[in-house]
């Protein structure tokens, strides 16, 4: 017989709860190809948030700015795990207005910007992100963790698994005035979305970066 100790059935409860969550919002009613606009599953999207404010404490009562909201499923969860102010932008409207819908249907609070992620000004503590993998825009994602390390101190984006870019991405955010943190593996799922799909879901390998701004590093020291 395998004992399991409280905390961690408790843990696995609060993490399915969450996940049971935010399988009720909607997606995206027409993705489009060009910007990559791929539903975030919600078993990854709780996991991602399950790490982000259970295990380091970023969320709880913390200002988040979430990068390419798309329909809202992280800005929602962290309001869900208690931030105390989370801020939304995508480029596109309908993405917007489905994740302004998702919001109610919560009943919770998320301010939703429609722009550029370059209209954002100000600072957050932690900014959550799942930035188009550059399949089809080449460097989109590094503009995405550029303007996360520009205004939040920890970052937690998504990217697509594998050494290589791996490396490249290590490499990248230090350029850019950050560290690696910790790395995370998920298996996102991506349900049949556009018309070359064949098959009814997807699984594709990815990586969470948790990224530390060198300005939180030396506040720190």
């Amino acid at each position: 017989m395998v004992l399991v100790k409280s905390d961690m059935v408790e843990t696995r409860i609060k993490l399915k709860h969450l996940e049971i969550c935010l399988s009720k919002l909607a997606p995206h009613p027409k993705p489009k190809l060009g910007l990559e606009e791929y539903t975030l599953d919600s078993e990854s999207a709780a996991k991602m948030l399950h790490i982000a404010g259970d295990i380091y404490d970023d969320i709880k009562k913390k200002s988040i700015i979430d990068l390419g909201c798309g329909t809202g499923i992280l800005g929602i969860g962290a309001t869900l795990l208690g931030a105390e102010y989370v801020v939304g932008v995508d480029l596109d409207g309908e993405n917007i207005r489905t994740a302004t819908e998702n919001t109610r249907k919560m009943q919770v609070e998320v301010e939703y910007v429609v722009g550029d992620i370059e209209v954002i000004r100000g600072f957050f503590n932690t900014t959550l992100t799942n930035p188009p993998f550059g399949s089809w825009r080449r460097g989109t994602d590094v503009l995405f963790l550029r303007k996360a390390l520009k205004v939040s101190d920890t970052v937690y984006s998504l990217h697509k698994a594998g050494e290589s870019n791996r490396r490249f991405l290590i490499k990248k955010i230090e350029s850019l005035g950050g560290k690696v943190d910790s790395i995370s593996e998920l298996k996102i799922i991506i349900p049949h979305t556009f018309d070359f799909h064949r098959k009814e879901k997807y699984f594709v390998n990815a990586e969470m970066y948790r990224t530390i701004s060198n300005r939180k590093h030396r506040i720190n020291d």
